[in-house]
């Protein structure tokens, strides 16, 4: 019914920069919030940056200075903006969104299936 669809996973030099992309599909009455996560192997997935209904962000620690969210309200797309990569943010990042299918349902946290992000010299 609801596809997320990320894109812009790539390898890149430790300090360079990569521009992620999801966009969401089909039955969408409305969304709420959508964000990015990151897995690692071996450790959870964590939250990455999300953006709320009304603009709100907010961004992992680990983060904060060197990603930017943004979010396409009208095209159902949010975007990662990742700068100054480290080795550290290599993982596998996954797209979520908050989505009601209709006007009788609440929000439901749909996933993307991944895109692989690689920070080696």
């Amino acid at each position: 019914q609801v596809q997320l669809v990320e894109s812009g996973g790539d390898v890149v030099q430790p300090g360079g920069s990569l521009r992620l992309s999801c966009a969401a599909s089909g039955r969408i009455f409305s969304i709420n919030s959508m964000g990015w996560f990151r897995q690692a192997p071996g450790k959870q997935r964590e939250l990455v940056a999300r953006v709320g209904n009304t603009s709100n962000i907010m961004y992992a620690d680990s983060v904060k200075g060197r990603f930017a969210i943004s979010r396409d309200y009208a095209g159902n797309r949010v975007h990662l903006q990742m700068n100054s990569l480290k080795s550290d943010d290599t993982a596998v990042y996954y797209c979520r969104g908050q989505i009601r299918t209709s006007v009788h349902s609440g929000y439901t946290p749909y996933w993307g299936q991944g895109t692989q992000v690689t920070v080696s010299s």
